[in-house]
């Protein structure tokens, strides 16, 4: 249920502010999305393709980011979105971006902060490349940014919040960023506004393992499998890359990519419980949810990010968004 294709981003976004008017307004000119209230402090902007929703743009909020800079569908914002974006909410106390590791969101935000900092604007950057699928850990730059972002925006978020400066700021979401570890299954390809066909697709008997949430390739691909095994599957590689062992605390997100439903969720969930439990990993705290979803695509990711005290800090403290709230 769409007007014209090519404007489903802005008018995605329009709804949005339109819907809580009290806490969000429209940056001025471009697709972004910034609070009302702007505090004084380091800011958190975020920010990306649209298509993901409620990532990116509304994962801004109360401890969370400040601002989002959106592109059109699976695309990067462009340099001068992601400039007004910041221009509305920077303080002089210095930038933090947070975004998914994709070549075009890393050049345009490399191309904004070279600007922002010709204004005398710091900035700093955090990538975010929890696929564990996507490149080996030799090559862990290489890696995509899919739903461990989550986690991270919400560390980030928390750490500004509470008045850290940028370089601090900057190193508790790196440290959030080098503990999260993702990995994905796909059963059908998601829809792009406009288009006919899905982004990619697979026979009804078959799905695919490390799919991007764009309809990149996975790693293999093989007949359905009952949920059980598609976790014990999907934990034995987060388990391997991560190195995640027995004693450890984790943080763990179970994602729906945008047609799964909650029952879906929430019976994966239910074995990632008992896999946890059987290999004496300590769960500090669980989340079954849609936050990165890709156009109705079919299929979920398994998030861990390995905790310590300091982490747990800022993961556990409150946060306000309509979708992604912590009390």
């Amino acid at each position: 249920m769409i007007n014209d294709p090519a404007n489903v981003p802005a008018e995605t976004i329009q709804g949005f502010v339109q819907t809580f008017p009290e806490r969000y307004v429209q940056v001025k000119g471009v697709k972004g999305v910034r609070v009302k209230d702007v505090k004084d402090k380091v800011a958190l902007v975020i920010g990306g393709g649209s298509g993901h929703e409620p990532m990116y743009g509304m994962f801004v909020g109360e401890n969370l980011a400040d601002a989002s800079a959106n592109g059109n569908i699976f695309a990067s914002p462009d340099p001068n979105t992601i400039m007004q974006t910041v221009l509305e909410v920077e303080r002089r106390k210095g930038v933090l971006f947070v975004y998914g590791n994709y070549s075009g969101d890393n050049l345009n935000f490399d191309m904004a902060s070279e600007l922002l900092e010709n204004m005398d604007i710091s900035c700093r950057t955090v990538r975010v490349w929890d696929d564990v699928a996507s490149a080996s850990r030799e090559r862990i730059t290489d890696r995509r940014g899919i739903a461990g972002a989550v986690m991270v925006i919400k560390v980030a978020g928390a750490a500004a919040g509470a008045g850290l400066d940028l370089d601090e700021t900057c190193r508790v979401a790196q440290k959030a960023r080098d503990n999260t570890f993702s990995i994905g299954a796909a059963l059908s390809g998601g829809t792009i506004p406009g288009e006919r066909k899905p982004a990619f697709s697979l026979p009804d008997n078959e799905i695919e393992f490390g799919m991007g949430v764009h309809g990149e390739p996975g790693i293999r691909r093989m007949e359905m499998k009952k949920a059980d095994e598609i976790v014990d599957i999907l934990l034995e590689k987060l388990l391997e890359e991560s190195g995640i062992q027995k004693g450890e605390e984790v943080c763990t997100l179970i994602n729906g990519l945008g047609s799964t439903t909650l029952a879906e969720l929430y019976i994966l969930n239910r074995r990632l419980i008992q896999r946890l439990s059987e290999k004496e990993i300590i769960v500090h705290h669980m989340d079954v949810n849609s936050y990165i979803t890709c156009q109705e695509m079919a299929g979920a990711s398994i998030s861990l990010m390995r905790m310590d005290e300091e982490l747990k800090k800022y993961y556990d403290a409150p946060c306000y968004s309509p979708y992604y709230f912590k009390k």
